[in-house]
């Protein structure tokens, strides 16, 4: 069971290495490198791939597994469930029952996408920043940052009570989505999506997100890069 699960990860459009996504990022290196010939060429040798640091990255990838089985997955599911259930019981006690109809159900199916899109990206990052600034969050997450170098099963290195405060958030964050959606515009609700994925979430993993370890340097834009490293930054001292 376990081996085909673990194939899953590479057919499955809803994981990091999805196989279109590692080979879309491949793509997007190449072309980098045709277009900076200055810079290293892809690293495929054993020393990167079979470094102690990688191998210890795919048992993190393994146990990793078990530990989304066994409980993030169940907390998932039940959590969002209850959150959303609720969320839209608790509105429809104050403001009794509401349904808005003043959007057709495409608007209302594109609002719920970016709205999932954005409140998830949104909860992941505060999550994220408050590992890197509260001490004793940080404690859990420099295992994340104690690699010695990058592939994309790095993405999975990381500590279970880390797994376990981006479940909850996804659960909270999600669920109240869901619910206030659902008070709106009732139950028949749906994403735009390919594959089963939300369209924003695909296009970001085709874009190279798994170009966010490696040890390949591509940057934003200027301006944007100048944006996000202005107003998003996250300062940190891996001790």
């Amino acid at each position: 069971m376990s081996d085909l699960y673990f194939l899953e990860y590479f057919i499955n459009p809803n994981h990091r290495i999805y196989l279109v996504y590692l080979l879309s990022t491949l793509l997007i290196v190449i072309v980098y490198l045709m277009l900076n010939p200055k810079e290293k060429k892809i690293n495929l040798s054993k020393k990167l791939w079979l470094h102690p640091s990688a191998t210890l990255d795919y048992r993190y990838f393994i146990i990793s597994f078990f530990i989304k089985v066994w409980l993030v997955i169940p907390l998932l599911i039940i959590g969002v469930n209850d959150v959303a259930l609720f969320t839209q019981t608790v509105l429809s006690n104050y403001f009794g029952f509401y349904l808005y109809e003043g959007l057709t159900y495409t608007e209302i199916m594109l609002l719920f996408t970016i709205s999932l899109f954005v409140v998830k990206d949104f909860t992941l990052y505060w999550i994220h920043r408050f590992l890197h600034t509260v001490p004793l969050l940080w404690e859990f997450h420099k295992v994340h940052h104690s690699a010695k170098v990058l592939t994309p099963i790095t993405f999975y290195r990381v500590h279970p009570i880390e797994n376990i405060l981006f479940g909850f958030g996804f659960s909270l964050s999600i669920g109240v989505v869901i619910g206030l959606f659902i008070f709106f515009f009732g139950e028949q609700l749906n994403i735009i999506d390919v594959l089963g994925v939300n369209i924003f979430v695909f296009v970001f993993n085709v874009l190279g997100s798994n170009l966010r370890h490696s040890h390949i340097k591509l940057k934003y834009f200027r301006g944007v890069e100048n944006f996000l490293f202005h107003h998003f930054s996250i300062k940190y001292t891996i001790q």
